[in-house]
């Protein structure tokens, strides 16, 4: 089961249809008690402060936190991951999940700010969610703030912009892409159905 966090984060029914088109009927949770098991995933667009908010309005983190200890698989996409880290300049004084440790920043000057458009991934790493994806494949962003470069543990691809950022994060069940694989066509399906498929 395919369970997807309803906070009005944006991009909802985009990921929705993207899991349908590979053929499954993902729930879509509001309220952690709407959850039966299976899978997570985190979708949103816009600002980290009001994805933080709205989750804990919501009661989501105590939920996403536990339901990551029982070994529940966890996929943040694009907001969603840097949700995934401890804070964000965009956000200052708003805690994150905290499932990883730095802090998101903004691009610096040097390049068009959002990053939008397509971007290579230079994957570091062999792991089954980039199964049939090749290395220096395209992918869609949109997103002015990113994730400074992981050490090889957790990082699994990045991508180079005004800076060098991580693009694909794992930390055990714990997995996040700061693109929109809902719109990177061939690549982003396929990066959906191996999440499917872990």
């Amino acid at each position: 089961m395919i369970n997807i966090v309803d906070y009005e984060g944006g991009n909802l029914f985009s990921v929705i249809k993207a899991f349908e088109f590979l053929g499954v009927n993902p729930a879509v949770i509001t309220r952690p008690e709407e959850y039966e098991g299976g899978k997570i995933v985190i979708p949103g667009v816009g600002d980290f402060g009001d994805a933080m908010r709205a989750l804990n309005e919501r009661n989501f983190p105590a939920f996403l936190h536990e339901k990551a200890e029982e070994g529940a698989l966890l996929l943040g996409i694009c907001v969603g991951v840097q949700i995934l880290f401890s804070s964000s300049e965009e956000a200052p004084g708003v805690d994150g999940l905290s499932f990883f440790q730095p802090s998101v920043k903004r691009f610096s000057p040097g390049g068009k700010i959002p990053h939008m458009g397509w971007n290579n991934l230079t994957i570091h790493k062999s792991h089954p969610l980039l199964k049939n994806v090749a290395d220096n494949s395209y992918v869609y962003f949109a997103h002015s703030y990113y994730i400074p470069n992981l050490n090889e543990n957790f990082e699994m691809a990045h991508c180079e912009y005004s800076n060098s950022f991580t693009a694909i994060v794992n930390r055990e069940n714990i997995y996040g892409v700061q693109f929109h694989p809902e719109k990177s066509q061939k690549t982003g399906m396929q990066i959906l159905k191996n999440f499917i498929e872990l």
